[in-house]
């Protein structure tokens, strides 16, 4: 059998497979679930000065009969003490030393401020540091997650505070809300930092309540933008992830993010340079066991393949991600019907009907 092994920055994980931060890394009680269920590693639910969250702050987009399509959420960073939250962490490493830990930060923007709050975190005994430069709403109001990612100074003088002090792996969480996300990588790595992780949520309102012509999720008759998650965004995350993996300015490990549900997603997003996988939005449709066929169908499909390690692997498809004028102009692809299977839908002429129109 294959071996999914991963030493991301110089982390161990058994697996590639990584809880995101989010509602499913809240608790202690959450994250030892999931280690039980297989998942290598957990990525802890954004750790700051407590806040207060609103009620409703969830809401999806369904396709047909596919529920949650995509996912928007207004959550903020977690709602609990930081004491709790690092206490737990800390129980969590000891009780499941093999699996990674990491912990999720967003700290006002001071030098002083950053250096207390890393010595607090690195103090549980956790793997390493993700630093939060991404969320797109309520926080970023405050200055802080994508108010800091967007501004690649802003990116670099912080990380930089953060590495002054750590002295465990630093994780860069990029936005995916810039005209251009090198910018912000090559900063984030111009501060020191050892990896990035890819991508934070996208700014969205996913629909308006016609009766009360509210935008969704209805507050108390009000809403607000949020952040949009879900198979919905895989394309915009492998886009963004081969153009930071493809950077020869970056060259740090990079932790795949962004509508991760099936084994497939998975591979895809290592042949685009993932070393580990974080997954949310399908834990919270799926629960926690939807990792025990990730894993039976990466291992089963590189086993075919002849790939004993995922390292085989990892970005073969960065080099094929081209600009366009680079492309042969003189390919062409024809279909091929298959008159014995035809169904008679008619399909193909309506469609060679518009071509012409």
């Amino acid at each position: 059998m294959s071996d999914l092994s991963v030493d991301f920055a110089g982390i161990r994980s058994p697996n590639p497979f990584w809880l995101a931060s989010g509602p499913p890394t809240n608790t202690y009680d959450q994250v030892a679930r999931a280690f039980d269920t297989g998942w290598g590693g957990a990525v802890w639910k954004t750790v700051g000065e407590p806040v207060i969250n609103v009620y409703s702050r969830y809401g999806s987009v369904d396709l047909g009969p596919n529920r949650m399509m995509g996912f928007n959420n207004i959550e903020l960073i977690s709602d609990r003490p930081v004491e709790d939250n690092l206490r737990e962490i800390a129980d969590v490493k000891r009780n499941y030393p093999d699996n990674a830990v990491i912990v999720s930060l967003m700290v006002e923007s001071t030098r002083d401020a950053w250096h207390e709050m890393v010595k607090r975190a690195e103090d549980t005994g956790a793997d390493g540091l993700e630093l939060n430069f991404g969320c797109p709403h309520g926080m970023s109001e405050r200055g802080m997650g994508a108010a800091v990612g967007q501004v690649p100074d802003y990116t670099c003088d912080i990380v930089g505070w953060v590495k002054e002090v750590a002295t465990t792996p630093v994780i860069v969480k990029l936005t995916p809300n810039v005209t251009d996300i090198s910018y912000i990588a090559r900063a984030a790595v111009r501060g020191g930092a050892d990896a990035l992780s890819l991508i934070n949520t996208i700014n969205s309102i996913v629909g308006v309540d016609l009766d009360s012509l509210t935008p969704l999720p209805d507050v108390a008759g009000k809403s607000s933008h949020g952040g949009y998650c879900g198979p919905a965004v895989k394309p915009i995350a492998l886009h963004l992830l081969s153009a930071v993996a493809g950077d020869e300015e970056v060259a740090v490990p990079i932790s795949g993010i962004g509508g991760i549900a099936t084994w497939r997603d998975a591979a895809e997003f290592v042949a685009l340079g993932a070393y580990t996988l974080q997954v949310c939005t399908a834990v919270m449709h799926y629960g926690f066991r939807v990792v025990e066929d990730m894993i039976d169908g990466l291992s089963g499909w590189m086993d075919d393949r002849g790939y004993a390690t995922l390292s085989d692997f990892r970005g073969s498809a960065v080099a094929k991600v081209a600009k366009w004028e680079d492309l042969d102009l003189n390919y062409h692809l024809v279909a091929k019907i298959d008159q014995q299977a035809c169904i008679q839908c008619q399909l193909c002429w309506v469609e060679i009907g518009r071509a012409h129109v």
